[in-house]
C-alpha cells in the first residue's frame, strides 16, 4: 500500500475528556468542528456521546448536520456561526441550537425558528464573534425573555495564564451576565487550566482533546506511518529535490515516502523536520513536496519499509513547531489519502 497509515486512538480522546471534566465542578462539553479538528467528526463524537458528552459545538450548522447523525437525538448540538441566511431548516431538522451574534440573527431566529433553542455569544474583547457589549444592553432584556439555554464568550489569550487579557474577559464576561439566570460558559481547553473562576456552568474543551496544547498531560491521540516508495544512495556533493535544497556532504542513503503537503505535511517544516525509525531520528533531506517527502535514513542498519512522523517520539505539537505552526493547524491539515484506523 502507497498510502500512510493514520491511527487515531478513540480511547485517548475519552480519556483526555474525562480528565478534562475531572478538573471542573461543571459539565463538560465536547468540540468536534473542523470534522473533529481533521480526526472525523463522526466517529469522534459517537464515542464522546457514549462516554458522556451531551453537549457538543461546531463552527457551522452543515458540521452540526453530520454530528447529528452520529449522534442521534437528545445531545445538544451548538453552532458557533450562530443563525445564517439559509440555515433554517437545517437548525430545524437536525435540531440545532445557534449561538447569536447579532441582532440580525436574533431576528432571523425568532421568524424563523420560533421554537428551537438557541444561546447567546458575548463579545468580551477579542473581536472576532459575538454581540457587543452595547449591542448586549440594548438586546439584553427581549433575548433573555426568550429563553436561551446558554450564554457563551471565548478567551482570547488563554493558552497564556499570565497574560492580562484572561483577568479583562472574565471581568467583562461577568458583568455583562450578572442577574440573569442562564447557564454560562466560558472556558474551552486553556480557559478549563486557568481555574474554576472561569468555569462557570459549562467547559468545551477542543484541542485538549486531540492531544495538543496548552493540554500537556494529553494522551497522544494520532500515529502518522508513511511507507517508503524507494531507498537510494548519494555520492558526495549529489543534490535532492527541487531547488537542490540538500546537498549530501558524505555517502547518503535517502528514502522517499508517501505523503507531502498535499497530505497536511507542511512545506515549512522540511529544513527542520524528523520522522523515525523506532526510536532513531531521520532528518528530513530537502523540500517537502506535493506527494513525497525525501529522509536521511544513513544511519538505520537496514532500508525501511515505513518511517513515522507522529508517533510516540513526535507529537503533533513537536511537528507543528518544526513547521512554524501550531499543533491545531496540524491536526486539521491531516489529509483525506491516509488509510485510517481507529482504536476504540
Amino acid at each position: 500500500m502507497s498510502t500512510g497509515k493514520l491511527t487515531i486512538d478513540l480511547s485517548a480522546i475519552v480519556a483526555n475528556w474525562h480528565a478534562l471534566d475531572a478538573m471542573t465542578d461543571c459539565e463538560t462539553g465536547a468540540v468536534v468542528k473542523a470534522n473533529a479538528y481533521g480526526l472525523g467528526a463522526g466517529e469522534v463524537a459517537h464515542a464522546l456521546a457514549r462516554a458522556g458528552a451531551r453537549k457538543f459545538f461546531v463552527a457551522v450548522a452543515e458540521e452540526g448536520a453530520d454530528v447529528r447523525k452520529a449522534v442521534g437525538t437528545g445531545p445538544t448540538i451548538a453552532v458557533f456561526s450562530g443563525h445564517m441566511e439559509g440555515d433554517s431548516d437545517l437548525i430545524r431538522d437536525h435540531d440545532l441550537t445557534p449561538m447569536i451574534n447579532s441582532v440580525d440573527q436574533m431576528l432571523r431566529h425568532v421568524e424563523n425558528t420560533p421554537r428551537q433553542g438557541f444561546g447567546i455569544q458575548l463579545d468580551t474583547g477579542m473581536n472576532r464573534l459575538g454581540i457587543e457589549p452595547e449591542e448586549w444592553a440594548a438586546l439584553r432584556d427581549i433575548a433573555i425573555g426568550q429563553m436561551p439555554v446558554l450564554i457563551m464568550s471565548h478567551l482570547a489569550c488563554a493558552d497564556e495564564p499570565d497574560h492580562p487579557m484572561n483577568a479583562k474577559q472574565l471581568k467583562l464576561f461577568n458583568e455583562l451576565t450578572a442577574g440573569i439566570d442562564v447557564p454560562r460558559s466560558l472556558a474551552a481547553t486553556g480557559g478549563i487550566l486557568l481555574g474554576p473562576d472561569y468555569h462557570f456552568d459549562l467547559t468545551r474543551p477542543g484541542i485538549g482533546l486531540y492531544g495538543g496544547l496548552p493540554y500537556v498531560d494529553a494522551q497522544r491521540v494520532v500515529a502518522l506511518d508513511l511507507p517508503v516508495i524507494q531507498v537510494r544512495d548519494l555520492r558526495p556533493g549529489e543534490t535532492v529535490g527541487y531547488g537542490n535544497a540538500f546537498t549530501a556532504r558524505r555517502h547518503t542513503r535517502i528514502a522517499t515516502v508517501a505523503a507531502g503537503y498535499a497530505d497536511g505535511l507542511i512545506r515549512a517544516m522540511g529544513p527542520n523536520g524528523w520522522l523515525y525509525h523506532g526510536d532513531t531520528a531521520c532528518p528530513v533531506a530537502g523540500r517537502v513536496s506535493m506527494d513525497l517527502i525525501t529522509v536521511d535514513v544513513t544511519g538505520l542498519a537496514h532500508d525501511p519499509e515505513s518511517l513515522t512522523i507522529l508517533g510516540p517520539q513526535q507529537g503533533v505539537d513537536d511537528l507543528a513547531q518544526a513547521a512554524g505552526t501550531i499543533g491545531y493547524e496540524i491536526l486539521t491539515s491531516l489529509g483525506d489519502r491516509y488509510e485510517r484506523t481507529y482504536l476504540k
